[in-house]
C-alpha cells in the first residue's frame, strides 16, 4: 500500500510539474469544493497499449513533419506501462515497419523469428497433425507487455506525456453532448465512501480530441458505443468474445526451440465449444502456453481455468513442461467478432481504436498489428482535425481503405462457421481459407450474444475436474500469486451488481452459479450466510481485469468499472 501511495503521489507531482513547464494550455481549479483540477491537452489517449501508443507516436511524428506541436497525453490504469498487457503473441511486424521503420536498430524487443509452425488436433491421448493454416514466415514470438514498454519509451522521447496509475473512470461532455475528455478516479476512498488520509481528488483531463484505446471490452468505449449507437451506425452485429488464459514457463535448455510455434484444436474442449491452445517458444528458455475458450460456450459447468489445467497433462504438451517452472500467469478476453462486429468508430469529439473497437483477425490469431494500424490511422485523422480543422470521420474512410479492412473482410466467415460445431466449422473454414479465400458472396452471421448462449444447468451434467498436482497444474490462489495482481482492499468495489438479488434468485438456481467458474481469478464465490443460505461474495481484490464477467454473466448483471489507478495485475513477460 505504501509503495502504491508513493507511486501515486510521485505521478501526481509529475503531472503538475510537467504542466507548469510546458506549453500546454492549462485550466485549473484548486478549490476545496467537489470541483476537480482540470488540465487541457490537444489529444487525450486512454490506454497505453499498442493502439494507444501507436496513435501517440504517430501524432508526434506528424508534428515534426509539419513543424508544429500538439500536446498529447496518454493515461494508463496499470501501475506501469505494460502491466495490464497480455497476448499470445506471435507478432506480425507490418504496422511496426510503417510506424518505426528503424525498430531493429532501436533495439525493439522483437528478436525471436518464427522458425517452425505446427498445427495439431488433440484427442484425449493423441495428437493428429494437420496442415498448418498459419503463414508465420517473417513473424516473431514476443512478449507484448515488453513491446509496449519499449513503445512507451519511444513515445516519451517524442514528447508524449504518459501517466501510468491513472484510471479514466468517466467521459466528460460539453453542453452539446460532445466528448471533451475524461475524468480520473478519486483516490483514497474507503469501502464505505469516506475519505482516507491519502485521499486525492480525481483530475479532469480535457482534450480537443479523445481517443479510447482501452483494449477488449473497454468500459468507457462500451458506454460511448451505446450512447451514440455506434454499432447500429456502422451496421455491425454484436461483438463475440473469447477468454485467453496464459502462463509463461521457463523450461529445460534441451527442450527449448526458440521461435517454434504450436497451435491445437480439440481436447480438452468439447466439440460444441470453439477454442484451442498455443505453445510458443520465446527467448531465454521461456515458452508461452495458453488456452483460448470462446465465451459463447453452452455448458454452465465448464470452467475455462480447469480446462487449461487439464491441457497441460496432454502427451503433446506435458513433455515440454516437465522440469520447468511457471514464471507468470494471467488472463484476458479478446474480440472474435471480426469484420461483422466493427462499430462505427467515430463519435463527437473522438474515436475508438484498437481492440476497444475489435480488429482481431481470428484465423491469424493476431490483432496487435491491426490495433497498431488503427491507432496510426486515427492519429492522422485527429491531427487533421486539431491542426487543420478537418473532420474526424476521415478515420472511418481511412479504415475502410486500409489493409485492415481487406484483411478482416477476407477472414470474416471463419469464426461464425464454428457456430455449427467443430467438425462442420473445420470443413467450412478450410473451404474458405484454401479455396474461396474470402471471395464467398455470403457473409455469415454470428450466433447469440455470448451471455445468451449459456444453457440452464438442468440441460447439462456437472464436470468433475481433477485436483491440481502442484507440478503441472495448480489451484487458483497459486496462479494468482504469479499474476502479481493487487488491489487496495479498502476501496469501493469496482465490480458492481445492477441487481443484487439476481445471483441468488437466478444465477445459482438456474445456471448453477456460472460466475464461480468462468472467472479465472475466483473473484466470485458463493458462501453460506448465518441462515446457511448461499450468498454471492465478490473478491474484487483478485480481479485480473480480464472482463469475462462483464461479458458472460447470463443476465448482464455485472458491471465492470475501473478500480483505483495502479490496481490489477503486474505483468512483465506476458
Amino acid at each position: 500500500m505504501l509503495k502504491f501511495i508513493s507511486h501515486f503521489l510521485k505521478s501526481k507531482s509529475k503531472f503538475k510539474s510537467t504542466l507548469s513547464n510546458s506549453r500546454v494550455p492549462i485550466s485549473r481549479n484548486f478549490c476545496t469544493t467537489p470541483n476537480r483540477d482540470s488540465i487541457q491537452y490537444d489529444v487525450v489517449i486512454v490506454g497505453a497499449g499498442p493502439a494507444g501508443l501507436s496513435a501517440a507516436i504517430r501524432l508526434k511524428q506528424l508534428c515534426r513533419q509539419n513543424d508544429t506541436d500538439l500536446s498529447v497525453c496518454v493515461l494508463e490504469k496499470g501501475a506501469e506501462v505494460g502491466a495490464h498487457i497480455l497476448s499470445g503473441n506471435v507478432f506480425e511486424p507490418r504496422a511496426l515497419n510503417e510506424l518505426l521503420p528503424q525498430w531493429k536498430q532501436q533495439e525493439a524487443p522483437v528478436t525471436t523469428p518464427v522458425t517452425s509452425d505446427k498445427f495439431l488436433f488433440l484427442t484425449k491421448n493423441r495428437a493428429i497433425s494437420l496442415p498448418s493454416p498459419f503463414n508465420n514466415e517473417g513473424n516473431y514470438v514476443i512478449s507484448l507487455s515488453q513491446l509496449v514498454r519499449w513503445m512507451g519509451e519511444k513515445a516519451e522521447e517524442l514528447g508524449v506525456e504518459i501517466y501510468p496509475g491513472f484510471a479514466a473512470s468517466e467521459i466528460l461532455y460539453d453542453g452539446n453532448d460532445k466528448v471533451i475528455g475524461v475524468g480520473t478516479n478519486d483516490m483514497g476512498i474507503s469501502k464505505d465512501g469516506s475519505k482516507k488520509e491519502n485521499f486525492q481528488r480525481g483530475v479532469e483531463i480535457k482534450g480537443r480530441m479523445t481517443l479510447l484505446s482501452e483494449g477488449c471490452r473497454g468500459s468507457l468505449s462500451e458506454q460511448i458505443m451505446k450512447k451514440y449507437n455506434l454499432r447500429e451506425k456502422g451496421g455491425a452485429e454484436h461483438q463475440t468474445y473469447a477468454l485467453g488464459i496464459k502462463e509463461v514457463w521457463e523450461i529445460d535448455e534441451e527442450k527449448h526451440q526458440p521461435g517454434a510455434v504450436l497451435h491445437t484444436l480439440g481436447w480438452p474442449l468439447d466439440h460444441k465449444t470453439y477454442g484451442g491452445s498455443f505453445l510458443y517458444h520465446m527467448k531465454d528458455r521461456q515458452i508461452a502456453l495458453g488456452l483460448v475458450v470462446a465465451l459463447n460456450y453452452q455448458n454452465p459447468f465448464m470452467n475455462p481455468y480447469e480446462e487449461f489445467q487439464k491441457l497441460k497433462h496432454h502427451p503433446a504438451i506435458k513433455p515440454y513442461l516437465e522440469g520447468g517452472t511457471v514464471i507468470q500467469y494471467g488472463a484476458r478476453t479478446l474480440n472474435e467478432g471480426g469484420f461483422q462486429s466493427i462499430p462505427y468508430p467515430v463519435f463527437p469529439g473522438g474515436a475508438i481504436i484498437g481492440c476497444s473497437a475489435g480488429f482481431l483477425n481470428v484465423p491469424k490469431i493476431k490483432g496487435t498489428h491491426t490495433a497498431m494500424k488503427s491507432g496510426m490511422l486515427a492519429a492522422e485523422a485527429a491531427f487533421g482535425v486539431v491542426n487543420e480543422g478537418l473532420d474526424m470521420n476521415t478515420y472511418w474512410d481511412a479504415l475502410r481503405n486500409s489493409w485492415i479492412w481487406e484483411e478482416l473482410y477476407k477472414a470474416r466467415n471463419y469464426r461464425p462457421a464454428f457456430k455449427y460445431g467443430l467438425i462442420p466449422g473445420l470443413a467450412l473454414s478450410g473451404l474458405e481459407h484454401y479455396i474461396l479465400k474470402g471471395r464467398h458472396p455470403i457473409t455469415l452471421k454470428h450466433g447469440k450474444p455470448d451471455h445468451e448462449a449459456t444453457n440452464a444447468a438442468e440441460l447439462h451434467s456437472p464436470i468433475h475436474y481433477p485436483k491440481p498436482d502442484g507440478v503441472l497444474s495448480f489451484d487458483v490462489p497459486t496462479s494468482l500469486h504469479r499474476s502479481n495482481t493487487n488491489h487496495e482492499h479498502d476501496q469501493p468495489p469496482h465490480l458492481r451488481l445492477r441487481d443484487p438479488k439476481i445471483p441468488e434468485l437466478t444465477n445459482l438456481p438456474v445456471y448453477a452459479a456460472p460466475e464461480s467458474r468462468y472467472c479465472p481469478a475466483r473473484v466470485y464465490e458463493y458462501v453460506a450466510d448465518e441462515q446457511n443460505q448461499s450468498k454471492l461474495q465478490i473478491n474484487a481484490q483478485n480481479c485480473l481485469h480480464c472482463k469475462a464477467c462483464d461479458i458472460k454473466d447470463p443476465k448482464q448483471n455485472i458491471k465492470w468499472t475501473v478500480p483505483e489507478g495502479g490496481g490489477g495485475p503486474g505483468y512483465s513477460v506476458m
